[in-house]
This record gives C-alpha cells, sequence and structure tokens, in this order.
C-alpha cells in the first residue's frame, strides 16, 4: 500500500472510531474527504480536509471536530506532529524514516509503483481522432490523437480494459467528393491532362498514388464512364487508401486502435433503426415539428414533422431530429446510433473531440444518457487547435496536403517524442503554440528535453561511480545517510500514485506530463545544488555508504520518469545526444 493509501486507510479507521465513541453519527458520507499534499510545504507533508468536509453534516464545529482527528494521528509511530490550521484543515508531519521507508517500497515495487487495480473490471472505450478518412492526418488532428492514446495508457495503467475506437465517417457527402477526386487522379494516371484541381474537390498530391493504383487495376474502363458506374467503387477504394495512410501517419506518433468502426456499415446494418425503435418503445422518440428558427425565417423555411429525440429531458437546449425531412439519418441520428453500439461492449464511454463540435455536447450526452439508461459514464474531451509556428512566424501550408500542414510532416521533423510530449504541455481544453524552433531547444523552457534530460542525467551516475571505483548496493543501502534535503524528493515521488489515479478519474493525462517535469525541476536543482557544493553531489568518493544511498535515490527517480513517460508514450532517452 502506497503512502497515500495507507494515511487514507488511517484516516477511514481514525473516522471509524470516532463513531463508535459518539463524537461522529454513522453513515455518513465520506467520499469528499481527500489526504493529499498541503498547498504550502513548509505546513507540513499531509493534509486532510476531514473535518472541514465532516462537521456540518455531523453538527459539531469543524475545529472542535479537527482537535479530536488530529488528536488520533498524533498518535501514530509515522507522525512526527500534528496541527490544526485555520477553522479546522489537519496538517501532519511524518519521522523522516517513513520516507526512507517509502524509497524502499518504490524500489520493491519496482514499475508497479503507481499502477493500481481501481478500474478493474470495468471496461472504458476511448473514441479519439475519427477525421473524415479524406486525407493524411494534419496538425489540426494531431492534439486529440495524442490526448486519446495517453489516456487509454493511463486507464490501462489503474487497471481499466481499454477499447481503442476511431469511427470512421464514410457516409457522408466528403467520401463522394473523395471519389470523384481519386477519379480525377485516375484520369491523370492514364495520360489525361486534367488541369487544375476543380473547386470543390481535394487537391492534395496525396491522391496521385490513389488514381495510379486505380489506372493499374482497372485500365480505362471508367475514364468516360457515367459516374454512377464508378463512384461507388472508387468511393471504397479511395477510403480504403486513405485509412491506410493515416493509419501510417499515426504509427508515427506510435498511436493504434482496436477497432475502426465504419459509419457507412453502421448504417447497413440497420444499427440507426435498431436505436431508434427502443428509444420508441421508451417513449424518447416522438414525431413533432421543429419549432421555427429565431429571428427573420428563411424563405425555403416550412414546418415539417421529423421524428425527435427528447433531448431536453435529459438537459438538452431543444429536442433534435435524428432523420431529414428526406428520411436520410442525421448526423446526430447516426451518431446516436454508433454510441448505442460502443455502450453494449463497454461500461465507459470517451469521445475526444475537436472544439468546434462543442455544440453538440449536450445532445449526445442527453442520447447516452437516455440509451444507458444513466448507467453509463460518459465524457466528452473537447481539445483546443495548435497553431503553428516557425521562431514565432506562423508556418506555411503543406503543398502535399493541398492546405494544411500534414502530422508526418512536422513528426519527421521534431520526432514523435517531441510532439506526445509537447500536446500534453497544456490541458486540453486550453489553446496551445507549438512553434518548431522551441520544441527542440534544449533548455528548461522545452518540458519534454527538460523530463528526458533528468533521465539522462540518473543514468550517467551509475556510470560516475563506477569510475569512482564504487558499485551500487546489492541490497537496501543505509537509507539514514539521506538527510532532509534528500527525503524531500522522496515526497515528490510518493506522489506519483495519486496524480494517476486523479488523473485517471479525471480524465486528464497531461496531469501525468506537469507532474513528471515537477519531478524533473527538483531532480535538476539537486543536481545543481552538487555544482555549487560537492559535498552535495550524488558519487562521493570514499564515501561508498553515502554513495550508495544517494545512487538508491537516485534510481527510484529514474524509475518514475520512465513509468510517468510510458504512460504518455515517450522514451525514456538514457543519453541527450
Amino acid at each position: 500500500m502506497t503512502l497515500y493509501a495507507q494515511f487514507a486507510a488511517h484516516l477511514d479507521s481514525i473516522l471509524d472510531a470516532l463513531v463508535a465513541e459518539g463524537t461522529l453519527p454513522d453513515g455518513l458520507n465520506r467520499r469528499a474527504v481527500t489526504v493529499e499534499p498541503p498547498r504550502d510545504a513548509s505546513h507540513g507533508d499531509l493534509a486532510t480536509n476531514a473535518a472541514m468536509v465532516l462537521a456540518k453534516p455531523a453538527g459539531t464545529a469543524p475545529r472542535a471536530l479537527a482537535e479530536a482527528i488530529a488528536a488520533k494521528l498524533g498518535a501514530l509511530d509515522e507522525v512526527a506532529s500534528v496541527a490544526v490550521a485555520g477553522p479546522g484543515f489537519i496538517n501532519l508531519t511524518l519521522n523522516e524514516d517513513r520516507w526512507r521507508d517509502e524509497l524502499a517500497a518504490i524500489h520493491a515495487a519496482g514499475d508497479d509503483y503507481g499502477r493500481s487495480d481501481a478500474g478493474a473490471g470495468v471496461t472504458v472505450n476511448v473514441e479519439y481522432v475519427s477525421a473524415n478518412p479524406t486525407g493524411p492526418m494534419h496538425m489540426g488532428h494531431c492534439r486529440g490523437a495524442v490526448v486519446g492514446d495517453a489516456l487509454s495508457s493511463l486507464l490501462e495503467h489503474v487497471g481499466h480494459k481499454v477499447i481503442r475506437e476511431y469511427y470512421v465517417n464514410d457516409a457522408g457527402g466528403q467520401v463522394d467528393v473523395l471519389a470523384r477526386s481519386a477519379h480525377l487522379r485516375y484520369r491523370e494516371a492514364l495520360g489525361e491532362d486534367a488541369g487544375e484541381v476543380p473547386e470543390g474537390l481535394y487537391p492534395g498530391d496525396y491522391l496521385i498514388p490513389v488514381g495510379q493504383m486505380l489506372a493499374a487495376d482497372y485500365g480505362d474502363r471508367y475514364a468516360a464512364a457515367p459516374e454512377a458506374e464508378w463512384l461507388p467503387l472508387f468511393r471504397t477504394r479511395a477510403v480504403a487508401a486513405m485509412l491506410e495512410l493515416i493509419k501510417a501517419d499515426l504509427a508515427l506518433l506510435g498511436i493504434h486502435h482496436d477497432l475502426f468502426s465504419s459509419e457507412a456499415e453502421l448504417q447497413a446494418a440497420g444499427k440507426p433503426e435498431e436505436a431508434e425503435a427502443w428509444l420508441r418503445a421508451r417513449d424518447l422518440i416522438y414525431d413533432g415539428v421543429l419549432e421555427a428558427p429565431k429571428g427573420e425565417l428563411p424563405d425555403d423555411w416550412e414546418p415539417v414533422e421529423l421524428p425527435l429525440f427528447r433531448s431536453t429531458k435529459f438537459g438538452d437546449d431543444q429536442d433534435r431530429p435524428i432523420k431529414k425531412s428526406n428520411g436520410q439519418w442525421t448526423y446526430f441520428g447516426a451518431d446516436l446510433a454508433y454510441h448505442f453500439q460502443k455502450a453494449q461492449s463497454a461500461d465507459q464511454l470517451i469521445d475526444i473531440w475537436g472544439a468546434d463540435h462543442a455544440g453538440t455536447v449536450k445532445r449526445i450526452v442527453a442520447a447516452v444518457e437516455a440509451l444507458t439508461e444513466g448507467k453509463t459514464r460518459f465524457d466528452v474531451k473537447l481539445i483546443q487547435m495548435v497553431r503553428l509556428l516557425r521562431a514565432g512566424e506562423p508556418v506555411k501550408m503543406s503543398k502535399r496536403s493541398g492546405n494544411f500542414v500534414t502530422l508526418a510532416d512536422v513528426v519527421r521533423e521534431v520526432g514523435k517524442d517531441v510532439v506526445r510530449f509537447t500536446m500534453l504541455t497544456r490541458k486540453a481544453d486550453a489553446q496551445m503554440d507549438f512553434d518548431f524552433a522551441k520544441v527542440v531547444e534544449a533548455s528548461k523552457d522545452n518540458p519534454v528535453f527538460y523530463v528526458q534530460y533528468a533521465h539522462a542525467r540518473v543514468h550517467s551516475l551509475r556510470r560516475r561511480a563506477a569510475e569512482a571505483g564504487i558499485a551500487p548496493a546489492t541490497a537496501t543501502p543505509d537509507l539514514s545517510r539521506l538527510d532532509t534535503a534528500e527525503l524531500s524528493l522522496v515526497k515528490r515521488l510518493a506522489q506519483f500514485p495519486r496524480v494517476v489515479d486523479g488523473a485517471a478519474q479525471a480524465r486528464e493525462p497531461h496531469r501525468i506530463a506537469f507532474y513528471l517535469y515537477d519531478l524533473a525541476a527538483d531532480f535538476h536543482g539537486a543536481w545543481n545544488a552538487g555544482n555549487d557544493d560537492p559535498s552535495r553531489r550524488t558519487v562521493i568518493a570514499g564515501d561508498a555508504s553515502l554513495t550508495q544511498a544517494r545512487l538508491y535515490l537516485a534510481d527510484a527517480i529514474g524509475q518514475i520518469i520512465r513509468s510517468g513517460l510510458r504512460i504518455v508514450g515517450v522514451e525514456a532517452v538514457e543519453e541527450m545526444k
């Protein structure tokens, strides 16, 4: 049991004892009770809000309850002192030996330190990227791809079974445009001078190989044929080719999905009809007329009866049509059916969407609540745009793509690790600048360099010790040689499991990147202290005992950095070139 979990258990036992004594009533909800680091490290090692949370429902004064809890916490062997602050916050300072024990526990757990089984038995479907299959991935897709993939790894780290899913939007008009664009490149491959790409078709050079493939397979059979003869075939072939291109682009980022679900196949299988029937049987779809648009009516507006989902019953602003007046499914109707299908194989659902989809969140949240009868946790994470810069200037578009910068070009220029870590250096709902010059900078201001450099420095210490004739300890070294300043590093390490659990609960993988940066800053600070004062260095020639204790601490730091980087999909390098 990790330190924070152990003290949460201690606190729970103390609250049980106070219930038995009659100080607290039985049955109080303790879910909001926390054990965490105090905001100000000078206040101690741990803090709990137990008295503040429980006093009101218990009908007692927070300060009095805090004093009762503090008295019992102070009786624990690991606790050096307890203080009640303000109206009832409780701050604890632990014995230094408790931190030494935690360092040994980190080594004993190895890569499992920070793992948990909190999500065991719960399957989570994470759907991310899901770009239209009409071209290569661009940097507009990159951030959502990284956030979704890192979140999936994070959830697996806490015991969830995760389904990584990509929803292929291959049933809309955009795939007809793709087919027509491929047909143009097909005619070019046959020797025809097609001239400039007409307005409305996809202009990128990435379709040239698709046209060549079609020409090799079909010769001139469809060069002058009516569109109706070749459109379905070219649509299928072009979508398949684009999916292979998309998969290759994502692989450059180390991203692979478990499942690619086709919207066209979903509709062909009658899934929207199944969802509609299920909802109608529960009076959640009815035939009605939408309210007229506010303000001046368009000339072509007329009231039409449509099947409407009762989304207002679940918090939406208005009921939503699932079909158009021509009988085709609306985007929402198809999306509703898709989520109905996902919920049948997962206990929880997460969608990673671009911020431009913010207006549709309420309706799909309402749909999932209805379709799962409120039993399925559903989160939509909105991803803000990334602005590409080069030394502060906007980056020009890519000729190959036609109108955007491709993900592949960016990864090939700066590397997978730089792209992945940088995408997690801000909260997903905050806008981000990606400056090609800054993300490869070897400085503290470049988080990926700063964290990887910390790991490389850790790796170098064993070599330095060997040069000094000191071998690492074969068993736990004498940790009493570590002083208060060094044990402050252990305090940061001990936060890793709670950071992981909190990030998984909040669906926020950026918390791991933030933590790694803070840990790296602590380690670099200790390293720099050794530059100023040689006695603070890890390797002390002639003092094997102290060196082995400090190496043991450094190894634990390297271990946690590796674990965190593994979650976010970044390599823990052993040497910076």
